[in-house]
């Protein structure tokens, strides 16, 4: 079988270079292109595998009618995500996205877009395979706990808040327990489906998440922590492998597992 060919944009950030080394690892996939805002060298190199011949360049469009990639990941920031992942349909390319922070107005234009040319896709809030089972079990507590709240913690450079794993926890226990209201705010947090929602931003941390559920007399906490940033890839090459066969998008890790 032929190895998948990848292209990764945001190549040059900290996730970016931990995918370029996660697909330079993987026996069936092969790294053809490598995208940032600027010119950053060799990307093995600047990932830490060694020379692969595969520079950063900034030009997204010619790169990928040069590349010929299958599939284009990427780790940006949210207007950048929706150029980028705009661009890779116009070009046929599928994608998958790990940059949260998309409106839903513009996560639903891409899918639309995508499922209109009838290309495969993934947008996912997080790649760790422990948060896609702490989502789960959320929402199978959600039925028997009438109060929930959910503490998300991130390193001090991630700009957006509250999390995208956090939005899609809360959807969960919301469809969990049959209910939800809109967003507001009560000067504890942000409500997101009726879910109080707490952001903290901190140097030292990575991504973590906890589900705090309450009842009479009891409590259930539901947390799930990511020490290192290689936490997301396995999550990261399974959707590589999974959107090969997609003529569709799917919204989060979670349909990709069964």
């Amino acid at each position: 079988m032929a190895s998948i060919r990848v292209a990764v944009t945001g190549a040059a950030g900290r996730m970016g270079r931990e995918v370029v080394r996660a697909v330079s690892g993987a026996s069936d996939m092969q790294l053809v292109a490598a995208v940032d805002t600027k010119e950053a060298g060799d990307s093995g190199v600047l990932a830490g595998v060694g020379a692969n011949g595969v520079k950063v360049v900034t030009d997204l469009a010619a790169t990928l009618t040069d590349s010929g990639p299958d599939v284009l990941v990427d780790f940006t920031v949210a207007r950048a995500a929706y150029e980028n992942v705009s661009t890779a349909i116009a070009h046929g390319v599928r994608f998958v996205v790990g940059t949260s922070g998309m409106s839903n107005e513009a996560v639903a234009e891409l899918v639309r877009r995508a499922e209109g040319a009838g290309i495969g896709g993934a947008i996912v809030p997080n790649f760790a395979l422990g948060a896609v089972l702490m989502m789960r079990f959320a929402r199978a507590a959600a039925r028997y706990f009438p109060a929930c709240e959910i503490i998300e913690l991130h390193h001090d450079g991630k700009v957006d808040f509250p999390s995208g794993t956090a939005k899609a926890t809360a959807h969960e226990v919301a469809s969990g327990r049959g209910d939800s209201v809109g967003k507001g705010h009560d000067g504890r947090g942000t409500y997101v489906e009726g879910v109080p929602v707490h952001s903290v931003r901190l140097p030292g941390l990575v991504a973590h998440q906890e589900v705090i559920f309450g009842g009479p007399g009891q409590t259930l906490t539901i947390r799930h922590d990511s020490m290192g940033r290689d936490s997301f890839m396995p999550g990261v090459l399974l959707a590589v492998r999974k959107v090969m066969t997609l003529n569709h998008v799917v919204l989060g890790l979670d349909p990709l597992l069964d």
